[in-house]
C-alpha cells in the first residue's frame, strides 16, 4: 500500500485559513468526510479532539499530525491542509503550523495501513519534504511529491532495524518509543532519536510499540550491553526488563522535540538505575496523561476487568448450554422436589458442560483481583492479588470482597516494597521472589479471614434474619427487596442471602419467594445486553462484543455475566441493575408467580407457575434496567 492510496485527492486544501486550532480541526474533518470514509462525522470529530486533550499533535516545525482511531472509520484514511499564513496548534515549539495530515484509522485488526502512516509521519520530519508540499502549486503536484518521497524513502521500521555492527568504543544507547494511539508519534520519536543519536555517533537501536504490536523488539543481550536505556512513552511499556540499566523515562514528544537532549544524557550517564517495579514506572500511563486519581483508580480496576471477562462468557456460556442440554432431555416436573436442585447436572452430557463451565467460573473473582493488583504494583503484586481473590470466591466476600482484595494487594506490595528499598543491597535482590510473595500472601490472607469475611459474614446472617422476618408482611414489598438485593452484589452477601432465602422458602412449601429472586437475578445481564445494542456510545467496543452474550446467560439466571460491566462502572450499572430487578420481583409477586426449582433461568419455565406473567415481569424489569443505563451511564469516548 502506496500513501496516496490513502490519500483523496477531494481531501486536500492548499488554501486553508483557518483561525483558531478548532477551526483547523473542524476543516480537516470536513476534508476527510469529503472522501467518504467515515460513517459518523461527529463521532469521528470528537474522537478527533479527544486524543488532542491528551496531548498536542502539533509536534513542532510547523506540523501537525492530529488523529483520530474509532468505529466511525470504515476505511483508514489521510486529509491534508496547507496553511499558507500559519495557525496557533498549540505545538511543543509555540511556532505556528502550517502544515497539517489528519489521520483516520478503523478500529479493526488489519493493520496494514499503520506502516504507511508511520512512514508519512517520519517523512514530514525531512525538513525539505515538508518545504515542497506547502509550495506545492496544485493536489496533483502535492500527489506527485508524496509519490516520489514514497519511492525514495524506506519504511522506518525497515531502518531501525538496520542498525549495523555496534562497535566497543561507541556508546550504545537503546529506546522504546509508544505513545496511546501508536501511530504517528511512536515513529516520529524513534525517527528523532535515531537521527540524534547517529549525529552523536553514538550505537542506538528503537523499539517502536505501535498499533501494529512492538517492532525491533530489544533482546535481552542488548539490554545488558547498553550503557543507556530511553524510554519515550505515553502508554505502558515492559520495564522489569530493564532492571539495573540507566534508563531515561519521558514523554513521547520529549522523543521528537528533546531528542539532542536525550541522547546528551544518555552519553553522559545522565540517568537514575531503574529497579524493578518501581512505583514511578508503574503510574507512567497515568501521571504522562495527566489524569487524576480517579482515572487512576478506573484504569486499575479495568486492567481486572478486561482479565476476567473470558472466564465469565466462556464459563457462562458453557453452564448455559448444561441447562439446555437438561431441559431437552429430561422432564422436571417428573423430579422430585429435592433432586430439581441437581438441575444442570442429572444428564453426564451436561454435567460435564456444568463442571467446565464452573470450573471457568472459579477463576472469575482471583483473576479480577490479581490483575486490578497488578495495575497498581506490577507483576510481584499478582500472586497476592490471586490469593485474595480465592479467599473472596470460597468465602462470603464474593464480587465486594474481591475488588477489596485487588487493591489491597496493590497497594500492599507497594508498600513491602519501599519497606525493602532500606534493606541490603543482599536482601533487597531476593525480594521480589520471596519477600513480596510470602509476606503479602501472609498478609492479605489474614486481612481477608479476619476483616473482610466476618464483615460480609455478619451482613449475610442480618439479612437473612431480616428476610425471614419479612416473610409474613407486604409480598409486593418483599418481592422488591429480594429482587433488588439479587442486583446489589451479583453473587455477594447480598445476592448470596437472597437465593438461599429463596432456596429455604422451597423447602418449607413457598414457591413465590424463589420465584422472585430467580428473577431479580436474570434481569441485570439481559438488561445490560439490550443497553449495549441500544446505547451503543455508552460502552467500549470490548463491552460491546461482550454484551449480547449476557442474553444467554441471563436467560440461564447467571447473574455473574454483568460483574465486568458492574465492575468498570459500579456507580452507574448498579442502581440501574437494583431498580429493574426490584421491579421485576414486585412485579412476579402481584402476578402470583411461583416457583418449584432453584435454578435454570428460562430452561424451568415448565414449572413457573402463571408463567406469562412471569415473562412479562422479566421484560419490564429489563427494559426499565435498560433505559436507566442509557441515561445514567457517561458517553465512552
Amino acid at each position: 500500500m502506496r500513501i496516496t492510496d490513502l490519500l483523496d485527492p477531494r481531501s486536500i486544501s492548499l488554501t486553508a485559513t483557518p483561525k483558531t486550532k478548532s477551526e483547523a480541526l473542524d476543516q480537516l474533518v470536513d476534508l476527510m468526510c469529503a472522501s467518504g470514509k467515515i460513517n459518523d462525522k461527529e463521532a469521528y470529530r470528537k474522537q478527533v479532539y479527544a486524543r488532542e486533550e491528551e496531548s498536542t499533535t502539533g509536534i513542532g516545525l510547523g506540523i501537525g499530525i492530529p488523529h483520530g482511531k474509532c468505529d466511525a472509520v470504515d476505511k483508514p484514511g489521510l486529509a491534508a491542509m496547507v496553511v499558507k499564513n500559519g495557525v496557533d496548534f498549540e505545538a511543543l515549539d509555540d511556532a505556528p503550523v502550517t502544515l497539517l495530515f489528519l489521520i483516520a484509522a478503523p478500529n479493526t485488526e488489519d493493520n496494514v495501513h499503520l506502516s504507511v502512516l508511520s512512514k508519512l509521519s517520519v517523512m514530514m520530519m525531512d525538513q525539505n519534504f515538508s518545504d515542497s508540499l506547502r509550495n506545492a502549486g496544485s493536489v496533483e503536484e502535492f500527489l506527485e511529491i508524496i509519490d516520489q518521497a514514497d519511492d525514495e524513502k524506506k519504511s522506518i521500521d525497515e531502518r531501525l532495524a538496520d542498525t549495523g555492527e555496534a562497535k566497543e568504543n561507541l556508546t550504545k544507547i537503546l529506546a522504546v518509543t509508544s505513545c496511546p494511539t501508536g501511530i504517528a508519534h511512536t515513529y516520529m520519536a524513534a525517527e528523532g532519536l535515531e537521527t540524534a543519536a547517529k549525529a552523536k555517533g553514538c550505537f542506538i537501536k528503537v523499539e517502536t510499540r505501535g498499533s501494529g504490536g512492538a517492532k525491533n523488539v530489544l533482546t535481552a543481550k542488548e539490554i545488558e550491553e547498553a550503557d543507556c536505556i530511553i524510554v519515550a512513552a505515553d502508554a505502558k511499556v515492559p520495564m522489569d526488563r530493564f532492571a539495573g540499566k540507566k534508563v531515561i523515562e519521558c514523554q513521547v514528544s520529549d522523543g521528537i522535540s528533546k531528542a539532542d537532549q536525550l541522547i546528551d544524557r544518555a552519553i553522559a550517564g545522565d540517568a537514575p538505575i531503574y529497579k524493578s517495579g518501581s512505583e514511578s514506572s508503574i503510574n507512567t500511563e497515568v501521571s504522562k496523561s495527566g489524569k487524576g486519581i480517579g482515572h487512576q483508580i478506573y484504569t486499575q480496576l479495568m486492567n481486572g476487568v478486561s482479565h476476567m471477562l473470558p472466564f465469565v462468557v466462556g464459563g457462562g456460556i458453557l453452564i448455559a448450554i448444561a441447562f439446555l442440554i437438561d431441559g431437552l432431555n429430561v422432564d422436571i416436573n417428573s423430579l422430585p422436589a429435592d433432586q430439581r436442585s441437581n438441575f444442570g447436572t442429572i444428564t453426564p452430557m451436561a454435567a460435564m458442560f456444568k463442571s467446565i463451565g464452573g470450573t471457568a467460573f472459579g477463576f472469575m473473582l482471583p483473576v479480577l483481583a490479581g490483575y486490578i493488583a497488578m495495575a497498581i504494583a506490577d507483576r510481584p503484586a499478582l500472586a497476592v492479588g490471586f490469593v485474595g481473590g480465592m479467599i473472596a470466591a470460597n468465602g462470603k466476600s464474593g464480587f465486594l470482597g474481591a475488588l477489596v482484595a485487588g487493591f489491597v494487594a496493590g497497594y500492599l506490595i507497594i508498600g513491602l516494597r519501599k519497606l525493602c528499598d532500606k534493606l541490603p543491597d543482599a536482601l533487597e535482590k531476593i525480594a521480589p521472589v520471596l519477600i513480596y510473595p510470602v509476606v503479602g500472601i501472609l498478609i492479605i490472607g489474614i486481612f481477608m479471614t479476619y476483616v473482610v469475611e466476618p464483615i460480609m459474614g455478619g451482613i449475610n446472617t442480618g439479612l437473612n434474619s431480616g428476610l425471614e422476618g419479612m416473610a409474613g408482611t407486604s409480598k409486593i414489598l418483599l418481592g422488591l427487596i429480594l429482587g433488588g438485593m439479587m442486583a446489589i452484589d451479583m453473587g455477594g452477601p447480598f445476592n448470596k442471602a437472597a437465593y438461599v432465602f429463596g432456596v429455604a422458602q422451597i423447602a418449607a412449601g413457598n414457591y413465590d419467594i424463589m420465584a422472585t429472586v430467580m428473577i431479580g437475578g436474570m434481569v441485570p445481564p439481559c438488561a445490560i445486553a439490550l443497553a449495549t445494542l441500544l446505547f451503543k456510545d455508552k460502552f467500549t467496543k470490548e463491552e460491546r462484543e461482550a454484551g449480547p452474550t449476557n442474553f444467554i446467560m441471563g436467560l440461564a439466571f447467571i447473574t455473574e455475566g454483568a460483574i465486568p460491566f458492574a465492575a468498570s462502572d459500579p456507580l452507574h450499572v448498579l442502581p440501574a441493575c437494583i431498580i429493574g430487578s426490584g421491579l421485576a420481583g414486585a412485579l412476579s409477586m402481584v402476578f402470583n408467580c411461583t416457583l418449584m426449582a432453584p435454578h435454570g433461568g428460562i430452561f424451568v419455565f415448565p414449572v413457573v407457575g402463571n408463567g406469562l406473567m412471569y415473562f412479562v415481569a422479566l421484560v419490564a424489569g429489563t427494559i426499565v434496567s435498560a433505559v436507566l443505563l442509557g441515561a445514567l451511564k457517561k458517553k465512552v469516548a
